[in-house]
């Protein structure tokens, strides 16, 4: 999920928690991610691989501003120094928002990153990025109604509804949330 969502998704999260209840049934790993993750990382920069089938998996509440988050229950401090000495990371919590529940993709794709985090890959950084990519990438907005009602939420939130070029004079209604780069219609540079 791009940067420009992260600051709507509260809003609209917050929304769809009103309607959206926990589900009864715990979160379950879908098949084969486990194994995906696994073959995509080596012990030297996750080590905690080993320990990804014991993380334990909760829904988080509904009202949550997160998507995902993983809990370990020692300091970082401590964490850091484990994953130097290559000892157990102690009980991890992987908690997902219910309204992914909705989503098989996003589900996936958000999962697969906290279970990243599980195994030791704790910054966000470009490998942690090309490893999510490799084994979940996130759905499109063609493929998932969340992240367009995602989008939907954000445009009806934006203070700007259309942009008009500064060239030709066009006028053409907002459709994303990043502004363009050229005007659709004379292909100048958009200011």
């Amino acid at each position: 999920m791009g940067e420009h969502f992260k600051g709507r998704l509260t809003r609209y999260v917050s929304a769809k928690a009103e309607a959206a209840a926990v589900p009864q049934n715990a979160p379950v790993v879908p098949e084969n991610l486990l194994s995906d993750i696994a073959a995509a990382i080596d012990e030297k920069e996750a080590p905690f691989k080993s320990h990804l089938a014991r993380a334990r998996l909760e829904w988080l509440e509904s009202d949550s501003d997160r998507l995902g988050n993983t809990h370990f229950e020692i300091s970082h401090a401590e964490l850091e120094v484990r994953k130097r000495q290559r000892m157990p990371p102690g009980p991890v919590t992987v908690g997902l928002h219910p309204i992914l529940a909705e989503d098989e993709a996003l589900y996936r794709h958000t999962l697969a990153h906290e279970l990243l985090h599980v195994a030791g890959l704790t910054n966000h950084d470009d490998r942690h990025a090309s490893i999510l990519n490799q084994i979940a990438p996130a759905p499109s907005l063609a493929e998932s109604a969340l992240l367009r009602n995602l989008r939907d939420q954000a445009l009806a939130q934006q203070e700007v509804q259309d942009w008009t070029c500064n060239h030709c004079g066009f006028i053409w209604s907002r459709k994303t949330v990043r502004a363009p780069s050229r005007c659709p219609k004379c292909a100048r540079p958009f200011k």
